[in-house]
């Protein structure tokens, strides 16, 4: 080894030694991104943001946004990981409505929030037409929170709590779609306390064993 320290053409080794080493300032990352977000409720679309642009509003240089993210696309991912950043109740594991009803109710509280609903819609909106980074937020935060529903149902599958003859996938996208509609779609309509319960016994009512009332645990053989 030479000692020689590689970095960008033209940047010393005291500056590719403070990237490395230097701890990230909370800070410096959390006006970033909501320079970002007040850009987008202000109606910037993500194609006229520029790196330049972000670090000019947030009142940092440009090299230092570039330390924390490579470019446009992973300030982006971290931008819609901040709206989405409240952690998602475990399921408890004792009753698959049970487990529904907490996770559908933590759609509706999050669908309550405003500021996140509204920009929530618009990013979306936005990053549905640059497929690469829909694909990395898609695959990172929407896959990890569906496969924590279908691990719901699949255990109710195996309990009796549902018929193994249902269509998972499809039970999946019936029991989140009305609160997503309300949230993403139709914002004016309400979403009061109760509707999650309202939806799981809905849904589940057709994917029960025949026979099996509401609230009933099936039996055990």
């Amino acid at each position: 080894m030479n000692g020689h320290v590689e970095g960008k053409p033209g940047e010393g080794v005291s500056a590719v030694a403070e990237r490395r080493g230097r701890p990230r300032n909370a800070a410096v990352d959390t006006a970033v991104i909501e320079t970002v977000l007040r850009l987008l409720e202000e109606g910037v679309t993500i194609g006229d943001l520029s790196m330049e642009r972000i670090a000019r509003e947030a009142g940092v240089g440009k090299a230092t946004v570039y330390r924390r993210w490579a470019g446009k696309e992973a300030l982006m991912l971290d931008v819609m990981r901040s709206l989405d950043n409240v952690r998602q109740p475990p399921a408890a594991g004792e009753s698959v409505r049970d487990d529904l009803v907490t996770m559908l109710e933590f759609m509706r509280r999050r669908g309550l929030a405003k500021r996140s609903s509204a920009l929530l819609r618009t990013v979306v909106a936005q990053m549905q037409a640059q497929p690469k980074l829909w694909k990395e937020y898609h695959d990172t935060v929407v896959t990890a929170r569906r496969e924590a529903l279908l691990a719901v149902l699949r255990r109710g599958t195996l309990t009796g709590e549902i018929r193994a003859d249902r269509d998972l996938d499809l039970l999946a996208d019936l029991f989140v779609g009305p609160m997503l509609t309300r949230a993403m779609l139709h914002e004016w309509k309400e979403m009061p306390e109760g509707l999650a319960e309202q939806i799981v016994d809905t849904v589940l009512e057709g994917a029960r064993p025949r026979g099996e009332r509401a609230g009933e645990r099936p039996a055990r053989s």
